[in-house]
């Protein structure tokens, strides 16, 4: 069956349709060719959609945009479009029902909707996000409108069922929008979940599942140019009111909060889409994808059938909102992204029209290393939802994405070639291709391209693990223990360990001396990774469930190991081997343990550097610190629900200047990023974790029930934490995970600031987050840093203590003010373990706010000629107006606020009045200047 427009040629009466007018003839004719406004837009939503992909850490709500470009932008422009030409195709109608003049305000509408919601969620500007949710619901319900009047208005024929998926498809966006809309009024998490299922079902399985359902009864066996299942649609009727009954229990179900009703709706919709796709097995038996459209459609099919069964694996176990990235994937990048390419290689050159040898000239550009790119989608994808290392994981979702991208010079080239081959046959030139009428054309999916694509990603791991060979469990160095004179005895001491939690069980184990011994680890830690070093064999770090071998071919004495993520081994993961029998000649090895014990990689939280004191970290002629961080605040944002995304990642930062360290970060910086609202605002944090270890996250400036929202999760997956600031204040935020003082240290903290009510503007604001950090071995470069030492920070020896992550920082860089400008300067002590004493050498305080409460001044206050707050009408709040503060002293945790006038020039030091960590790097100077 051929759905391209219909020809101007009238049907016969056997067809039952009425005869076109002239003006149809015409409205046809000119449907093919471009059509800017069909044809440009998909385009463009995707070409975002890459652009966003490309720069995503510096775009606020990266991971919403990039979906909604491809499902909200690319995807529903299609189904407008398409589902507007197949309507037509099936029901020949008059094209005067609805012209094209009708269509493209309707499509205009749609992509200034779009476009306004696409702004509006990234700024926060609520009112644009409302405007635009109605302006696409306003396009969906006329387009709906305008299918069912071209259904009324046909004669009886075959596949109108079709028509009638549309309309339910176009009933279910207005209704899932109306969902997400809800989802911005600050409700509880219990109830931002219920609406995020029923959100993400109604608009995935309804508004897109519907559409597609409906579309490839007929479009499928048209696309593989072979006949269809004679069951088709007999089959597609009788799926439809299982797929409808479904969505309605899912929904249902979802709201309620009720996870089996919910769970059995999708299984449900599993089960009439199952029946569904027989009438699509038949054809693709009788003749197998053999182009890119076909195979990429065939993909995406398969995809779906994995998110709805992974759908339902996490409605059941109550972890959605924790695991929108993996959803997110499959979804978007597996169905999404290969539905529309795959429909629309067959689709833009039928439409584009100008006969067969035309049309397969434009589809031959679509097969361009057809194989290659799906091998590198899919097979790619399938890499990046395993448990891979961080790095790996990045490597490969680059190369993913740009095979993915690929596809956009490809349709622009297709466009191109046919209208240049419509263009040579007008001008009485033969076809381009006249054997393609007759003779079928080699399949585009061959080894080779198979082969190359595999290629790619080996090259794509491989860098990745060149670049992190310690996640990949490549870190280990040669066995240190010395092969005493031991007769080996052939036999085999066979142990299994379980990690789990900050112990193995069991930690010892007795072998007779000469054996050889194999562990079988096991990490049982749903939470973490683990692995094990010992006798310098190492094992990888193994994610929940993973396990794996180590080996020691002999055991020569006593050995040693532990657990060699930071803070693991002094938590009291260690693993002992013990020997029973003669003991091996002295001098040879008897305590292999001694032998062994410093061998452990430094960068896994072995002390090397012995004593720090002897290494000049901070000198009086300093290197210059590459990237200062510029501790300037931003004002609140007016928007009321704040929706960050923080990702753990464990990348080398400067932390002195020429001195660098191995940081654990949200968002690659520490301290991480700075929130700020007003009470009363609601916080909804994403928390990706894309490093080597469990991480997570713990809000002081909310109050609710740790459980859920602070517990660790391992690498690649992610939790969403929401909390309303309901008090003022500087909090701290940082990650919880044990050992905890490990995971601060290395640079996971964070400030949310909840402003006082009525708190005046002042001429600068600014925050200093003061921390300590802790060396492993000093590291000039970035290469050679080391991870945090766990030693030092059980022993309460810090290298250096810092202001906003880098030690002196702002002696090169100093903060500049003006003479007469008030200054606003917040503190926060992250510690995790110095307390601090804030002073600004040759300041004084007229305002001094600590951990919710004033000290000294107040709002609405004004400092007086004696340098005192006034406030009430002229009332001092000292009762004389010359009282004054020199220092804020806080604790571990704590935070607060200092206001001063510097009347005079000149350079004022930022100090801790600790003068010991001032020394160490808890330094600034406040340059003031006329």
């Amino acid at each position: 069956m051929n759905l391209t427009p219909p020809s101007p040629t009238p049907p016969s009466p056997s067809q039952g349709a009425p005869s076109p007018t002239p003006r149809d003839r015409g409205a046809r004719a000119q449907a093919r060719g471009i059509w800017p406004l069909r044809d440009h837009p998909a385009l463009l939503w995707m070409l975002l959609a890459v652009v966003v992909a490309l720069v995503h850490q510096w775009v606020p709500d990266a991971t919403w945009l990039m979906v909604h470009l491809v499902l909200l932008g690319a995807l529903t422009h299609s189904i407008f479009v398409w589902s507007t030409h197949f309507a037509q195709a099936l029901l020949k109608t008059p094209d005067a029902l609805d012209s094209r003049s009708n269509q493209s305000r309707r499509l205009t509408l749609l992509l200034v909707g779009t476009a306004a919601v696409m702004v509006g969620v990234p700024s926060t500007q609520w009112w644009l996000v409302v405007t635009g949710a109605v302006l696409v619901s306003s396009a969906v319900i006329w387009h709906g409108l305008m299918l069912r009047r071209r259904l009324v208005h046909a004669l009886p024929g075959r596949f109108r069922i079709t028509i009638r998926y549309y309309l339910f498809a176009a009933v279910c966006l207005p209704v899932g929008a109306a969902f997400g809309a809800a989802l911005a009024l600050g409700l509880s998490q219990s109830w931002h979940d219920r609406l995020l299922v029923a959100h993400m079902m109604t608009n995935l399985l309804g508004w897109v599942g519907l559409t597609v359902t409906g579309t490839l009864i007929t479009l499928w066996p048209t696309m593989l140019r072979t006949p269809m299942d004679s069951r088709a649609e007999a089959l597609a009727k009788q799926a439809l009111p299982i797929l409808l009954i479904a969505l309605v229990i899912t929904d249902a179900g979802a709201l309620a909060g009720l996870r089996q009703v919910t769970v059995s709706g999708l299984v449900l919709y599993a089960a009439g889409l199952a029946w569904w796709a027989r009438a699509l097995w038949v054809p693709a038996r009788r003749r197998p994808p053999r182009e890119f459209a076909t195979a990429s459609v065939a993909c995406a099919l398969g995809w779906l059938a994995v998110g709805i069964g992974t759908t339902i694996l996490l409605v059941a176990r109550g972890q959605v909102s924790d695991s929108l990235g993996t959803l997110a994937s499959i979804f978007v990048v597996g169905f999404a992204a290969q539905l529309l390419p795959g429909a629309l290689s067959y689709l833009m050159p039928t439409a584009l029209g100008g006969g067969p040898s035309v049309v397969r000239a434009g589809q031959k550009v679509f097969n361009t290393l057809a194989a290659l790119r799906l091998v590198i989608i899919n097979v790619g994808l399938i890499l990046c939802l395993a448990p891979v290392p961080s790095l790996v994981r990045v490597t490969v979702s680059v190369l993913v994405l740009l095979a993915l991208a690929a596809f956009l010079p490809v349709m622009i080239t297709s466009i191109v070639t046919s209208i240049r081959a419509k263009r040579a046959l007008g001008g009485g030139l033969p076809p381009l291709d006249p054997t393609a009428r007759v003779e079928r054309p080699p399949s585009a999916l061959t080894l080779a391209q198979s082969v190359a694509g595999t290629a790619a990603l080996l090259v794509a791991i491989t860098v990745g693990v060149g670049l992190d060979p310690v996640a990949a469990g490549l870190g280990g160095g040669a066995s240190a223990v010395p092969v005493a004179s031991v007769t080996p005895t052939g036999e085999t001491t066979h142990v299994e360990v379980s990690a789990s939690g900050m112990t193995f069980t069991p930690d010892t184990v007795t072998v007779p001396l000469g054996n050889r011994l194999v562990i079988d680890l096991v990490n049982d830690d749903p939470a973490t990774t683990h692995d094990l070093t010992l006798g310098g064999e190492k094992t990888s770090r193994l994610g929940y469930g993973e396990h794996e071998e180590l080996v020691i071919d002999i055991v020569s004495g006593p050995i040693e190991g532990w657990c060699t993520i930071v803070g693991h081994r002094q938590a009291g993961m260690t693993f002992s081997v013990l020997t029973q029998g003669a003991p091996p000649v002295a001098g040879e090895g008897s305590d292999a343990s001694a032998d062994h014990g410093d061998d452990a990689p430094a960068d896994h939280g072995s002390d090397t550097q012995g004593d720090h004191s002897t290494v000049p970290l901070l000198t009086d002629d300093p290197l210059p610190v590459i990237q200062p961080i510029d501790p300037a605040l931003q004002p609140a944002p007016e928007a009321t629900t704040h929706r960050v995304t923080l990702t753990a990642q464990e990348v080398p930062l400067e932390v002195a200047p020429g001195i660098w360290q191995q940081r654990w970060t949200f968002n690659g910086q520490a301290p991480g990023p700075t929130l700020r609202g007003t009470v009363g605002d609601v916080f909804e944090i994403t928390l990706v974790n894309d490093g080597t270890m469990g991480h997570s996250i713990d809000f002081h400036a909310g109050a609710l029930a740790p459980d859920e929202p602070m517990r660790t999760i391992p690498p690649g997956e992610s939790l969403v934490y929401r909390f309303t600031a309901e008090r003022s204040g500087i909090w701290m935020y940082h990650c919880s995970t044990m050992p905890m003082s490990s995971h601060i240290a290395a640079g996971m903290t964070g400030a949310v600031i909840i402003d006082p009510p009525g708190l005046p503007e002042v001429d600068h604001e600014l925050l200093l987050v003061q921390s300590e950090v802790y060396l492993s071995s000093v590291a000039d470069n970035a290469e050679e840093a080391t991870e945090v030492s766990a030693d030092k920070i059980a022993a309460e020896d810090p290298d250096l203590v810092v202001f906003n992550g880098i030690a002196n920082q702002y002696d090169e860089h100093t903060l500049q003010v003006a003479t007469g400008d008030r200054v606003r300067i917040w503190v926060l002590d992250a510690g995790p373990n110095r307390l601090t004493s804030f002073h600004v050498v040759g300041g004084q305080f007229d305002t001094v706010y600590q951990e919710g409460r004033w000290l000294l001044g107040g709002p609405g206050g004004a400092s007086d000629a004696d340098g005192g707050s006034v406030v009430d009408g002229g009332s001092a709040v000292d009762g004389e107006g010359t009282g004054g503060g020199q220092a804020l002293g806080l604790m571990p945790a704590q935070g607060g606020f200092v206001e001063l006038v510097l009347p005079e020039a000149g350079h004022y030091p930022l100090v801790s009045h600790l003068m010991i960590d001032a020394e160490r790097g808890a330094h600034g100077i406040l340059e003031v200047t006329d």
